[in-house]
């Protein structure tokens, strides 16, 4: 008698490996390393009351906002945003912005 033939086993299916690129990193927001709207030369009033604030000369290139404020989050280079704290009324930064 002659031997009986096993049948061959299944071919196991192995999906292919796709390899996906990491997409690329967006790019991080950096403001510009540049003074453009003169808050360096602010910089003394923070941790002072908030009523040592000088009148600007062009109100539309600065705003005062609250710590606790709402406000709106475009960058303006042009424009110095002083925060102060809602509870204490001190300033606590000047920046462009």
């Amino acid at each position: 008698m002659a031997p009986t033939r096993q049948p061959a086993p299944a071919p196991v299916y192995h999906p292919p490996v796709v390899s996906h690129p990491a997409p690329p990193p967006k790019p991080v927001y950096k403001p510009m390393l540049e003074d453009q709207c003169g808050a360096a030369a602010l910089q003394y009033l923070v941790g002072k009351p908030r009523t040592e604030i000088p009148v600007p000369l062009d109100p539309g290139k600065r705003r005062v906002v609250c710590s606790s404020c709402i406000v709106t989050q475009e960058y303006r280079s042009d424009r110095q945003t002083i925060v102060f704290s809602s509870e204490t009324g001190i300033i606590e930064s000047v920046k462009c912005g």
